[in-house]
């Protein structure tokens, strides 16, 4: 961000008020850009508003309730949008959750990770295309790479529940969602990538057991500000303008998965133009279905 300038420019980042997110949050606002802070919990957006103030431009940061979870409250939130959106970060996200449903029926973390950010980033895209060079970012992770998309199970309803796999195709949903929305809007001025922020230590770990952790790999775990550095990268570099459709790590392009770097690269399922378009689809029917019911 040295030497970057986002004076007069409009921010969105979702869960800002813990982790990764209170770091991009804090990286935009210092580089002058106006932040919008949508989170669950008001009180904690309102700390960490607080305590990014200092660093920041009077005025440029505001806080929102939003509940990805709920369709309701993206709505009201996209309602409430007006004038341009230069970037939106889709930060916010569930992990390994035991099996849980929204009021649609929709499996927890498919809802809240994929849907939910769809919802939130196609309900404003005339403010996005209003903006000129609009970035979206959309964050995946490395889970994505044993949890290709099930098109025909994806709420869990035929097979049994398997909370590992669940969160690992949401993040798949995630880099996918990158690659068709930027395939649609870049001739709108909008490029989407997908960020694997890697390995912290946050709250969205919050559901795994000791058990859990001993059977993860061996992750080099990072800082939160070394987590949001591809999020910041993917936002604001200047270098990337008109770049998307695409998935990065650790500050730059990943490379295609391979075995023997099984914690690092993309694989091919969540960078498939056919799969993309096919979750396109699925997710405007799905939501569709739940404004009719």
């Amino acid at each position: 961000m040295a030497g970057v300038d986002l004076s007069g420019q409009r921010a969105i980042v979702t869960g800002a008020s813990s982790g990764i997110g209170v770091e991009t949050a804090r990286a935009l606002a210092t580089a002058g850009a106006e932040v919008t802070l949508a989170v669950r919990d008001v009180r904690a957006g309102e700390r960490t508003a607080q305590d990014i103030g200092d660093g920041a431009p009077s005025g440029s940061l505001r806080v929102v309730p939003l509940d990805l979870s709920d369709q309701l409250s993206i709505a009201t939130f996209v309602a409430a949008w007006a004038g341009p959106l230069h970037i939106l970060v889709n930060n916010a996200g569930v992990s390994a959750t035991p099996e849980m449903r929204t009021p649609e029926g929709w499996e927890l973390q498919f809802a809240t990770n994929h849907l939910g950010h769809f919802a939130l980033t196609t309900g404003p895209h005339r403010a996005l295309a209003a903006a000129g060079r609009a970035r979206v970012v959309s964050l995946s992770s490395i889970a994505h790479v044993q949890a290709p998309m099930v098109f025909e199970d994806v709420n869990f309803r035929a097979r049994p529940y398997d909370r590992m796999l669940a969160y690992g195709e949401s993040k798949t949903a995630t880099a996918l969602f990158a690659v068709e929305a930027n395939r649609r809007w870049a001739d709108d001025g909008i490029t989407v990538n997908a960020a694997n922020p890697g390995a912290v230590a946050t709250n969205l770990g919050r559901h795994l057991t000791e058990e859990d952790y001993a059977q993860l790999p061996a992750f080099d775990f990072k800082t939160p500000e070394q987590g949001a550095a591809t999020s910041m990268l993917l936002a604001a570099w200047p270098q990337l303008d008109g770049v998307g459709g695409r998935y990065f790590e650790d500050g730059n392009q990943a490379a295609r998965h391979r075995p023997e770097t099984p914690l690092r690269g993309v694989a091919d399922h969540a960078t498939d133009p056919a799969a993309a378009a096919r979750l396109w689809q699925l997710s405007l029917d799905l939501l569709a279905d739940a404004r009719r019911a």
